[in-house]
């Protein structure tokens, strides 16, 4: 087992203001792994303050001395893969192999990509007799979740740092344990002090203690809505920018025209979206939308699909479905289940319960329900597990009014046989980001959500943008 006792904070490791610690858990066998230390307001000024020191100098660095530091990050996290997939796999249960391509693959590119459009971006352009200038918003706060824990703190932390800001983070006390790890890499590059500073802690405390900093600029915050919601709230005190990724409950239609081996594909292929990761990931593709006339051959599909993904420690070879992260969240998702099956939902695989030869660890198995509606719970509330909705519609002006009867709007799919039609149809969807056709996810592409799923975007160029000012100077 780890203990950390230090916080990373202008360019050292300093001890924390109080003793309290917070424990770690081992998703796979429920054992502490890690305590990390109880931050406090106080331990957030410290952080705050130094991050504010640090911002001139930093702003006002050849860009490309800033691409090189960003770069030399991301190789230090490709020199540590091996090492911080496994602790990532034991914290929230992802197969080791997708954590080494997801969780720090997925975070390298971001660093590097940081890089390369900080060297290239445009700082300034003439509008009539003006110069609008682009330049870093200050001090950002990065609050960050548990079930893409690196990963998201890479689509804060390198864009935020790369446009000239400095930051203050607070990781997921879930799954911490990659933070610190960044932190080492961070310290070993020789980032100048105050850059970037980690405080951990609980989000009451800690998170509430960054969102209402007066030298905090500007929040990115991903979680839940609830948690949003707050973090808008707090940092309105004192009109920061707040960006927010937040929940989703997104639907996957799937078209009438399809031919049956396509239909059968686009079937298990929504499936695999809506389970990856155990469920535990925000634009999980968790309502699909089946024709009525269809409907018993998509739920054959959508059954045997989920019935061959056995639940099973995430260092088992050739494993598809691991553990959730926390008892909480076993808890929870378990509750959902039920409450489907209470509100009248067909229960086609899994239910509440123990996956069979499961000992030890948060599993739970994996759910697929037909015959949904849409005011049943289930079809209205992010689950985060690996929990399947079906739900029937009539034409596809109703898969498309059914697909938006949500609050969020983060993801979405759409297969049809037709290509174009089913760009127009992804074009009429309230969200963030449509897969068409099974289209795979672009880290470069803008990623966030339309509504209760929150502002703002991350990655590549508009995530770039997301951490600068804009300025007229009137000539």
């Amino acid at each position: 087992m780890t203990n950390y006792q230090k916080f990373y904070i202008n360019g050292k490791w300093v001890a924390a203001s109080s003793k309290d610690t917070i424990q770690v858990f081992d998703s796979t066998d429920e054992s502490v792994m890690a305590t990390i230390p109880a931050g406090t307001a106080a331990d957030v000024d410290a952080a705050a303050k130094a991050a504010h020191a640090a911002f001139d100098a930093w702003a006002a660095l050849d860009v490309q001395e800033r691409a090189k530091y960003m770069s030399r990050i991301g190789d230090g996290l490709a020199g540590r893969m091996d090492e911080i997939a496994t602790a990532i796999s034991r914290e929230t249960g992802m197969s080791k192999m997708l954590s080494q391509l997801v969780q720090v693959g997925l975070p390298i590119n971001s660093f590097k990509q940081a890089a390369v459009i900080a060297e290239k971006f445009a700082y300034s352009k003439e509008v009539g007799s003006s110069l609008v200038v682009r330049e870093p918003i200050g001090v950002v706060g990065c609050i960050t979740p548990w079930n893409y824990p690196l990963h998201q703190i890479a689509a804060k932390v390198a864009f935020a740092m790369a446009a000239g800001c400095t930051v203050v983070l607070k990781p997921s006390e879930v799954a911490p344990l990659d933070a610190f790890m960044l932190a080492e890499i961070i310290d070993e590059v020789g980032l100048p002090a105050g850059v970037f500073n980690m405080v951990t802690g609980t989000g009451p405390v800690v998170g509430e203690a960054i969102a209402g900093h007066p030298l905090v600029d500007m929040v990115s915050f991903t979680g839940s809505t609830r948690a949003g919601k707050r973090v808008m709230q707090v940092g309105a005190e004192s009109i920061k920018r707040v960006a927010l990724e937040l929940g989703g409950k997104s639907a996957n239609i799937i078209g009438e025209d399809l031919d049956a081996e396509t239909f059968g594909k686009a079937v298990k292929s929504g499936v695999g979206k809506a389970f990856l990761n155990s469920g535990q990931t925000c634009s999980a593709l968790t309502r699909m939308l089946v024709p009525k006339s269809r409907l018993a051959e998509a739920e054959e599909h959508a059954a045997a699909a989920a019935s061959a993904m056995t639940p099973c420690d995430p260092f088992t070879e050739g494993m598809n479905l691991g553990p959730l992260a926390s008892a909480a969240q076993r808890d929870r998702v378990n509750s959902y289940i039920q409450k489907g099956i209470d509100e009248g939902a067909k229960l086609l695989v899994g239910g509440v319960g123990v996956p069979e030869g499961v000992a030890k660890g948060y599993y739970v198995l994996p759910t697929v329900f037909s015959q949904v509606t849409t005011d049943m719970t289930i079809a209205k509330e992010e689950i985060f597990g690996p929990v399947l909705s079906i739900l029937a519609y009539n034409d596809i002006d109703d898969a498309v009014r059914i697909a938006n009867a949500t609050d969020f709007g983060l993801a979405g799919g759409v297969w049809l046989a037709d290509k174009d039609k089913a760009i127009a149809v992804a074009k009429r969807m309230r969200t963030g980001q449509v897969e068409v056709n099974g289209g795979a996810f672009n880290p470069n592409a803008p990623f966030g959500g339309y509504k209760q799923s929150g502002n703002g975007r991350e990655y590549g160029d508009y995530g770039f943008e997301e951490f600068l000012e804009i300025k007229s100077l009137q000539l």
